[in-house]
């Protein structure tokens, strides 16, 4: 697979992890960044990757553009590994909870991330799992990322403003959006689809605070990706 230019929509990047990390651990997860991203950006440049690492896994990108190490992401949360979801958790069958990390496991449920800290600051990765106003959540991230780009304030604007340089690439949200196969996680005006009903960050706890609230937001999460595992699938076809 790692010759070849395919993805596999339903590779468990787990099984090649080594117990460890698919984030810096999976070679076929790093190679399937590679063959997604290293294409052209908004503005027509070619964001051209190398792969590097022997035992942790990144992309680096050198240019007038500038230079960029990135690690993946995922973007995907069953939270099961969270204390403070546990009551939550065993509210629900095991095999229902399983479902919902293997599906999160595969490519649909993984993006790039600049992996270098800056004036020793979190990485965004890093950032939206701490941050008590997200949790981890990836559609509240991806509002955080929608506000930075027009000038609006969220919990992680000084985080993403450390990291302009590179999210000045995609020019602006959509590009953004666009470049990273992020439709189904957006309307027709690029205005998040959140996982559960969503106020403001002060207003909205981002944890699901009830068994029907988690069957939601796992839904909705299971939707995203499977939605974007298609999308990834018709673009590599396509390109």
């Amino acid at each position: 697979m790692l010759n070849d230019e395919k993805i596999d929509i339903s590779f468990n990047v787990y099984d090649d992890a080594n117990g460890g990390d698919p984030d810096t651990k999976s070679k076929t997860l790093n190679h399937y960044h590679y063959l997604l991203w290293n294409k052209p950006l908004p503005n027509g440049r070619i964001l051209t990757l190398e792969k590097v690492g022997r035992t942790t896994f990144y992309l680096y990108h050198e240019s007038a553009l500038g230079n960029f190490l990135l690690s993946s992401d995922s973007i995907i949360h069953p939270y099961d590994y969270w204390k403070s979801m546990k009551h939550i958790i065993d509210l629900f069958d095991k095999k229902v909870i399983n479902n919902f990390h293997i599906t999160g496991a595969t490519i649909g449920g993984y993006i790039v991330f600049p992996a270098k800290r800056i004036d020793e600051k979190p990485t965004i990765n890093c950032i939206r799992g701490m941050h008590g106003l997200i949790k981890d959540r990836f559609d509240l991230t991806l509002e955080s990322i929608r506000r930075w780009y027009i000038g609006e304030t969220s919990p992680l604007y000084r985080h993403i403003e450390r990291y302009k340089n590179f999210f000045n690439l995609f020019t602006n949200f959509k590009g953004y959006i666009d470049f990273f196969l992020l439709n189904d996680l957006v309307d027709d005006d690029y205005h998040i689809k959140f996982y559960l009903p969503f106020e403001d960050f002060e207003k909205t706890k981002p944890l699901p605070r009830t068994k029907e609230e988690y069957t939601v937001y796992m839904n909705q999460s299971l939707q995203f990706v499977r939605a974007r595992n298609q999308r990834i699938l018709s673009w590599i076809n396509n390109n």
